[in-house]
């Protein structure tokens, strides 16, 4: 009911795309860097990147649209979890540029995020500030015409092939101290280390070392960093839902499609009750975390400037969801389901970190709350 016939046409020529592209590689786990290159750029050419900014600088719509957005991830998801990380991070680290960001950068810039020719990293999180994102140490002081920048981000997705980065860096004292910068690849004393997570993902930690920006590489104005990063998450929170909606929905149509072929005791699996309550169990909390991530998107689309409340929901209940489908979807593939290579053992790896980034399940929680008391 909140997605309208394009939506749903763009989410069909992605999962047709995933068909003919995707299907052939969904499980390769090597050379991930390489891969993560030349699947954003194949997205890129197939214009799915276009959606990731506006069509002031080579996108789609006047603003971004967040429905498309979760479309895409959407169909993504459910064929590829690299593949859907490949395309969000085009929107999530170029968002800062876009809400801050002088004309010029832009001009530069977004296009070949557009495009997909230049991956996009998001850098908030450090090694003693993730979920407390306000306690950020990377620091930037001027020095002349320059920033100079010290600390490490950690988690960072796209760091081993940035082409952009929207880093967040302490400039002065509390939240007001926070400033944000784009960083670009051959900065001096910029380096990266790369990490290795539980399923395929290019991802690191970036040290900055009297690493030396240009006085134009800070976005906006200083000291309103962490207001760039709150907007961009608010933004960028329901479409993660709408990821973990696409991976849980391949993991039904998995167990599905195992219980009616898979024959214990004389019949099918699909005949056992207890097989179609856990069924029924994942169809009932895939429809209320569809309905609840295309609300909030629907409700950002329509204007509101704000949509901090429904986004957490959103992510909450879909990233909590599809763990829970997920995990039964891959009990009912029995000691199949254990066996790496198959879709269901990949999806066990690759929801879990859904649960965490952009906000984890706990820090949803406490933005709900405090949301709900201050109407109180």
């Amino acid at each position: 009911m909140f997605l309208e016939e394009r939506h749903v046409a763009l989410g069909r020529a992605v999962r047709a795309f995933g068909d003919e592209v995707l299907a052939p590689i969904e499980h390769r786990e090597d050379g991930v860097d390489d891969l993560a290159r030349s699947i954003l750029r194949k997205l890129g050419e197939a214009g799915f990147t276009r959606h990731a900014v506006p069509a002031a600088w080579g996108g789609v719509s006047e603003s971004l649209d967040v429905r498309s957005l979760c479309a895409i991830r959407e169909a993504l998801a459910w064929r590829m979890g690299l593949a859907d990380f490949c395309f969000a991070m085009q929107g999530l680290g170029s968002y800062p540029i876009v809400l801050a960001g002088s004309e010029e950068q832009k001009r530069r810039l977004l296009p070949g995020v557009a495009s997909g020719e230049l991956a996009a990293a998001f850098a908030l999180t450090e090694p003693d500030a993730g979920s407390d994102a306000a306690a950020l140490s990377c620091s930037a002081r001027r020095v002349g015409d320059e920033w100079v920048v010290n600390g490490r981000k950690r988690f960072i997705s796209n760091a081993p092939i940035f082409g952009v980065m929207s880093l967040f860096a302490r400039t002065g004292e509390g939240n007001r101290g926070v400033s944000a910068f784009v960083v670009e690849p051959g900065t001096p004393g910029v380096r990266v280390e790369a990490q290795e997570p539980i399923s395929p993902h290019p991802i690191g930690e970036v040290i900055f070392e009297d690493a030396r920006l240009p006085s134009s590489a800070l976005l906006g104005a200083e000291g309103t960093g962490f207001k760039v990063a709150l907007g961009t998450l608010d933004v960028f929170r329901t479409t993660v839902g709408a990821a973990a909606l696409g991976m849980a929905q391949r993991a039904q149509d998995e167990a599905v499609a195992h219980v009616k072929g898979r024959k214990q005791f004389g019949a099918p699996l699909a005949e056992l009750q207890g097989v179609q309550f856990l069924l029924a169990d994942n169809e009932v909390e895939l429809e209320a975390a569809r309905l609840l991530v295309h609300r909030a998107a629907w409700v950002k689309d329509g204007g509101a400037a704000r949509v901090t409340r429904e986004a957490a929901v959103a992510k909450l209940v879909a990233t909590e969801n599809a763990q829970k489908v997920i995990d039964r979807s891959l009990q009912l593939h029995g000691g199949l389901g254990v066996m790496r290579g198959t879709p269901v053992e990949r999806l066990y790896r690759e929801i879990r970190a859904l649960r965490i980034y952009e906000g984890a399940t706990e820090v949803q929680k406490l933005v709900i709350a405090r949301e709900r008391l201050k109407e109180a």
